[in-house]
């Protein structure tokens, strides 16, 4: 695969820092907010210039596709629309923790490694008293979705709290402000969002990492059962593997999958042909579990195809430590800053499009949305009797959880 290259500065600060206008709840001296990639992603509806031809099903709230190679942004909807990211948020686990432990390093795991595991999670089936490779810890984690293995790893990291403000940090870097982790391993908690726009950027950055690119691309692994024994785990990416009535993905390479009876489906995908490597992102689409990747590979077509026409509407952004230019805010409101169009606050499915500056004020900003939507949650939950996560399979095979029911491996 041809790894992913870095734009220019010059091109990066070309396509930033657009002005937004803050909610009207909020005063004009309380936050300030900016786009990352580029005014035209903060826009409502499809985004795309010098090409047609885009799938005409496409019924995700939120949906991006990439030039993984120079960052170009083909085409997007509602890229910065903050949404659960379910499981795809453990690609910035892996992006955080990955480079910290040698594969070959072995773990025996312990009772309280596993104790705070979800209800409802899905599992790859660690067991304590046993000892894991970091490797097979990593397996458990991409081609199973286990948060039980995110939980190992997460320990031996020095803890969940730990990690958790690890991956805040990490996002920051990236420059994926639109996300902000709660726990881990992307289960379903207050206040856990990200964006497609987010989960492309973490994509884009795992696949610069071998090890992100063999975990992601593996399609079986024989994991431990205690002594000699071994139970074969497959990977949950359909488009990868070829499952449940979908083809494999010609040219796929992963890359995360994500679905809670919640945050329904999410899924990043990259695919390369000829050369070139395309990432999409899809999340929550309206129908099936199958329409997750149908979506993505549809838009991947178009990506290979009419899409190569595409002129950018926007670029992912270089991670800070890398060099990446780093998006001023602009002035406020009602000082001569210019507002994007199409960026005027919260469209119907979710909040708004604009991304909020560091400081004091925007935390307090978001804390306050975060409560509110987690007021929101709660009494879905209480209707629907609890989060159930599942690692993308039909009911009646092991592991799974369809929206509303509660079966668990």
């Amino acid at each position: 695969m041809r790894e992913c290259s870095r734009l220019s500065r010059r091109a990066v600060l070309g396509l930033t820092a657009a002005a937004l206008p803050v909610s009207m709840t909020t005063p004009a001296s309380a936050a300030e907010s900016t786009v990352i990639g580029g005014e035209q992603l903060a826009r409502a509806g499809v985004q795309v210039r010098g090409a047609s031809g885009l799938p005409e099903k496409l019924t995700a709230r939120s949906w991006l596709i990439a030039d993984c190679a120079s960052g170009e942004v083909l085409a997007s909807f509602h890229a910065h629309r903050r949404l659960a990211p379910a499981s795809t948020l453990k690609m910035l686990f892996a992006d955080t923790v990955l480079s910290k432990f040698d594969r070959a390093e072995r773990y025996t795991v312990k009772d309280s490694d596993v104790a705070d595991v979800p209800f409802g999670s899905s599992l790859v089936g660690i067991k304590p008293g046993i000892t894991y490779t970091v490797e097979q810890l990593w397996q458990g984690v991409f081609l199973r979705s286990g948060n039980d293995a995110v939980h190992v790893l997460a320990h031996m990291n020095g803890g969940i709290a730990k990690t958790v403000a690890e991956m805040q940090a990490k996002a920051r870097d990236l420059q994926a402000l639109d996300t902000q982790v709660v726990s881990p391993d992307g289960f379903d908690h207050p206040g856990q969002i990200s964006s497609a726009y987010d989960l492309t950027l973490f994509a884009r950055h795992g696949l610069k990492d071998a090890d992100f690119r063999g975990y992601c691309g593996t399609r079986t692994a024989d994991f431990p059962a205690g002594g000699k024994k071994t139970f074969q785990i497959q990977n949950t990416d359909r488009l990868l593997t070829g499952a449940w009535g979908l083809k494999s993905y010609d040219g796929l390479i992963g890359v995360k999958n994500g679905y809670t009876s919640h945050a329904g489906n999410t899924f990043t995908g990259a695919a390369t042909r000829g050369g070139r490597t395309l990432l999409v992102t899809v999340m929550h689409p309206a129908t099936g579990s199958n329409a997750v990747y149908e979506q993505t590979a549809a838009l991947l077509d178009w990506g290979f195809g009419r899409g190569r026409s595409a002129q950018p509407v926007g670029v992912l952004v270089e991670p800070l430590s890398e060099g990446g230019a780093e998006a001023s805010p602009p002035p406020a409101a009602g000082k001569g800053a210019p507002a994007a169009a199409g960026a005027t606050g919260a469209g119907a499915g979710g909040p708004s499009t604009g991304r909020l500056v560091e400081g004091a004020a925007g935390t307090a900003l978001l804390l306050a949305a975060a409560g509110a939507w987690a007021v929101r949650r709660r009494r879905r939950a209480v209707a629907a009797a609890g989060t159930v996560e599942a690692p993308e399979l039909p009911e009646a095979a092991e592991g799974d959880a369809e929206p509303g029911s509660r079966h668990l491996r």
